[in-house]
């Protein structure tokens, strides 16, 4: 698990929690300052619970004690401190009463947070084996609906100018026939903030079946998403009180996108040079041209 996130790892975990584990989970969000000074029994009795729930509770989000959830929440907050994006100082909280300025320096820092939490998680070995099977892919498929199906059509656009013969699906019918078309020579990534988006989970599947490369995109690296893909990268979000809300999901993926498309444009770089040659001066075509006022 990475040590830069554990509040993180606790609101991913928190949706498949249920009765007292949710209730630790809860009450650790809300105040993880003053857990630090908690005894597992104590905690176990400030949430109506037990001790033995608490330490259900750590196993259950893959810690292997107490002791370790109070290490993490401590790393963190002390890396929270230090920190030149401010978001200790700030912190998550917006009230229907607040200026636009609290909620643009909420926003901002949470964005700016979901962006950091997935450099410092970033995998590299991984991103290099995704890298490298797209630079040599006959053929790339990537699966995305809703906002991912936004990022899998951003993806396609990016890849596609460095000369790639790249696909964003966004509607399943559409992505599970391109994903049976699908051979060991091609890569499938799939696109999920949850992992378990039933229509990116499907076509991702088929594809693995076919023999393809496959990637999962995701926020939770034990999602269904990422147990049925061969690589996956692991992306971040913040959380504001206004109203429950993940924010900085699209800026996370995006990172990890572009560090693809750099890396793959690294990869070919006579191919994806003379893609950007020949494209280069179509928007300049179409640039209006500035005209003298009469």
């Amino acid at each position: 698990m990475p040590s830069t996130d554990v509040t993180t790892l606790i609101r991913t975990e928190l949706p498949r929690l249920a009765g007292s584990l949710r209730k630790v989970g809860e009450l650790i969000l809300e105040d993880p300052a003053a857990v630090t000074h908690c005894s597992a029994a104590e905690l176990g009795r400030r949430t109506g619970t037990s001790q033995a729930t608490v330490t259900r509770f750590c196993r259950a989000i893959g810690l292997d004690s107490y002791q370790h959830l109070l290490i993490e929440l401590a790393q963190e907050r002390g890396r929270g401190e230090v920190s030149d994006w401010g978001t200790a100082e700030i912190g998550p909280d917006i009230s229907p009463d607040d200026d636009l300025e609290r909620v643009v320096q909420v926003v901002g820092s949470a964005d700016l947070r979901a962006i950091q939490q997935t450099i410092d998680r970033m995998d590299l070995d991984a991103i290099e084996r995704v890298a490298q099977a797209m630079a040599r892919a006959r053929r790339i498929d990537v699966y995305g609906v809703g906002g991912s199906g936004v990022i899998a059509q951003e993806t396609e656009t990016r890849l596609f100018r460095i000369g790639c013969a790249v696909r964003g699906w966004t509607e399943v019918h559409a992505a599970a026939t391109s994903a049976a078309l699908l051979t060991p020579a091609d890569v499938a990534i799939g696109i999920s903030q949850s992992g378990a988006t039933r229509e990116t989970l499907e076509p991702l599947e088929l594809a693995k079946e076919r023999g393809a490369t496959t990637v999962a995109i995701t926020a939770d690296p034990r999602s269904p998403l990422a147990r049925a893909a061969d690589i996956r990268l692991i992306s971040s979000s913040s959380a504001t009180s206004f109203p429950t809300t993940i924010v900085g999901a699209r800026h996370s993926v995006l990172v990890l996108i572009d560090c693809l498309y750099v890396r793959v444009a690294q990869l070919s770089y006579q191919r994806a040079s003379a893609s950007l040659a020949l494209t280069d001066h179509i928007l300049g075509q179409h640039a209006l041209k500035n005209r003298r006022a009469r």
